[in-house]
């Protein structure tokens, strides 16, 4: 089974420009708040309608604007699991799941085997009122099984629960997935929640999407800034390249990074846990001013200057176990480290 959807939007001052394919996957959309991605999702379901291109759902085509087709939301057999679930108020968990049902004759065995699989049986008479988070969600993804879609359109569905019962559910919905055999497309602008549910991510940007990649290539070699950034990559600068090292002139340093550097590159990214606590001489190696530093849960946040950076230049963020820090005698002035593999390259 697979998912092509390559399609333009105008709203306002903003465009949305996506393209990507999912096959038998769970595919993120990852990407910061009015980003696009809860467009494109209403896009595939049909709830909005694409100004331009092709929604193409294994083989039968839900949208093209060149033929003019468009089919209606009903006819698209697409799931939505929307970020509110979207049940019906005056309706009964069963009753809920029973309106998604196509086939009258067996609606009352879906409804039984689905309230069993989401393990709704002690509130299967009650309404969404009474119902908590978690099984106002697991009713939500029942009712949406029960009309057999052959895709699945997720909408950040772990927005509206605490992060206990977040965990709870994510354990349950992986479970879940495992057994549904067609295209899922799983909004989010968490990278972690991704990592953990996802097989690959499509990063959209203001509104443009940058290629699916595997999840390992958005966290170790992101080709974007922005897609850095939303795997969590905190530190970036201004770059120049000469050879196989990168001038910084916001911090006056220059680093090797191992490898030829492109002549278009102008920027780089370091992951915080990658700056590391050095001797004084040795690659890669600088002195910093320590500015300030936060004690986080399990970490020790450290914000540092580079000695000889400009005024108004980006401070240095780096991350180390609590314990790591404690060990440093010397908490003023720090000689630290950058791998030149662990130096993310940019270019414009």
């Amino acid at each position: 089974m697979s998912l092509s959807v390559d399609i333009q939007k105008q709203l306002g001052r903003f465009r949305l420009q996506v393209q990507f394919e999912a096959d038998n996957e769970r595919l993120a959309l990852l990407g910061a708040s009015g980003c696009g991605k809860s467009v494109t999702l209403r896009c595939v379901a049909g709830i909005m309608t694409p100004d331009e291109g092709k929604i193409i759902l294994d083989g039968t085509t839900l949208f093209d604007s060149a033929a003019k087709l468009n089919l209606p939301p009903q006819r698209r057999h697409v799931g939505y699991l929307f970020q509110q679930y979207a049940l019906f108020p005056n309706m009964t968990v069963e009753q809920n799941i029973a309106a998604a049902v196509r086939e009258r004759s067996v609606r009352e065995e879906t409804v039984s085997r689905l309230v069993r699989q989401f393990h709704l049986e002690a509130v299967a008479g009650q309404r969404p009122g009474q119902l908590s988070g978690g099984q106002l969600q697991r009713t939500a993804l029942a009712r949406i099984l029960a009309s057999e879609p052959r895709a699945l359109l997720m909408d950040e569905p772990f927005s509206a629960l605490d992060s206990y019962l977040k965990y709870q559910l994510e354990l349950e919905m992986m479970e879940t997935l495992e057994q549904f055999s067609g295209s899922v497309l799983w909004v989010s602008h968490d990278r972690g929640e991704v990592f953990r549910n996802c097989q690959r991510v499509c990063v959209i940007d203001r509104g443009k999407s940058s290629p699916a990649q595997d999840l390992s290539q958005l966290f170790h070699a992101p080709d974007t800034e922005a897609a850095a950034r939303l795997s969590g990559c905190k530190n970036y600068a201004d770059a120049l390249p000469r050879g196989e090292q990168v001038f910084l002139p916001e911090w006056n340093l220059t680093l090797n990074c191992g490898r030829p550097v492109p002549a278009g590159v102008r920027r780089i990214g370091v992951r915080a846990h990658f700056v590391l606590p050095a001797k004084d001489s040795g690659e890669n190696v600088f002195s910093c001013q320590v500015v300030r530093v936060v004690e986080d849960v399990f970490d020790t946040i450290v914000i540092l200057r580079p000695e000889k950076a400009a005024a108004g230049a980006p401070p240095l963020r780096m991350e180390l176990d609590k314990m790591a820090w404690r060990t440093i005698p010397e908490k003023e002035r720090l000689a630290v480290s950058i791998a030149p593999r662990d130096i993310l390259l940019f270019e414009q």
